[in-house]
């Protein structure tokens, strides 16, 4: 029994070296690095210990706070209304009266911007919202609807739209999929079973789909707060880097990355890393409680 025993930590002893190589030594030692002023010059031992003073700089902030609220404004806006195409259009897929075929070629076509690489996507909407030369532009034009070219990516408000309406773009098919699979999953006795007693669809929707979905929406509007939080590539490339216009486009990890790797503040920059991991706990504890909160049923 002992030598099984013993072969079963030689079995496991791989992933845990891994796992603790590449994974939990990192987080430590960026939380060692932010209690530091580390400039990123020579090892550890040039890490000079500082205590919670790059936190006690992060709550004062006022960059670190704008790019919060930039990366809030961009994510919500755009989580929004992928969130309202997706439903939709697995309402209308999955709906046992229009009984739509071709769900899986539709599927496909949905999720493939998602696979397309950010380089390729940021490249592409480079040439369509060019100043100049852009397709957005030379379409504007053609019909009427402006008279003079856009510069879209020097406009705050126009900048951070199109980075939404990318953002929405690429990420809906995988929505589309997921909350597909939720209404697949619901017993179809219930929905017949409301059709037969007289029951319209907002309804059905509203009684029987939208109740057994919230596992469901938990789950995608956790991972797409997780992912909105951690939005850096899109912004980066789209820009100079540094979230022009104005630093409308300066998100939480692309202000991590320049204190980091253009001012070589290391130290700071592993303080505005357990930062964002603060606000993202936060938040989705927010939306957590908030999505299973039960009605009080004192009285009842």
């Amino acid at each position: 029994m002992g030598k099984n025993s013993n072969k079963a930590y030689l079995y496991i002893a791989p992933f845990v070296i891994v796992f603790l190589t590449f994974n939990i030594y990192p987080i430590l030692l960026t939380f060692y690095f932010s209690l530091t002023s580390y400039s990123g010059a020579g090892g550890i031992e040039n890490a000079a210990f500082i205590g919670v003073d790059n936190y006690l700089r992060l709550a004062q902030d006022k960059y670190f706070i704008e790019s919060l609220m930039n990366t809030l404004i961009i994510w919500g806006s755009g989580f929004f209304f992928q969130l309202a195409i997706a439903f939709g259009l697995a309402l209308i897929f999955s709906d046992i009266q229009l009984k739509i075929k071709g769900v899986g070629f539709f599927r496909t076509l949905f999720y493939l911007p998602n696979i397309i690489t950010v380089a390729s996507v940021a490249l592409l909407f480079n040439l369509v919202l060019d100043w100049n030369y852009g397709a957005l532009n030379q379409i504007l034009l053609d019909t009427g609807i402006i008279n003079r070219p856009v510069n879209w990516l020097s406009n705050a408000v126009y900048s951070r739209g199109a980075v939404s309406a990318i953002n929405t773009w690429m990420w809906f098919g995988q929505t589309f999929i997921i909350l597909l699979a939720g209404i697949s999953g619901i017993s179809t006795d219930y929905l017949e079973a409301a059709l037969i007693d007289g029951a319209n669809w907002w309804q059905r929707f509203y009684h029987i789909t939208l109740p057994q979905l919230k596992p469901i929406m938990l789950y995608v509007m956790i991972t797409s707060l997780i992912g909105g939080l951690q939005m850096f590539d899109l912004p980066m490339l789209l820009t100079d880097g540094m979230g022009a216009p104005r630093g409308a486009l300066s998100t939480m990890v692309l202000y991590l990355y320049n204190q980091a790797f253009k001012y070589n503040n290391f130290g700071y920059a592993s303080a505005i890393a357990y930062g964002l991991f603060m606000i993202t706990v936060i938040f989705s504890i927010i939306i957590f409680r908030t999505m299973n909160n039960k009605p009080n049923k004192k009285g009842v």
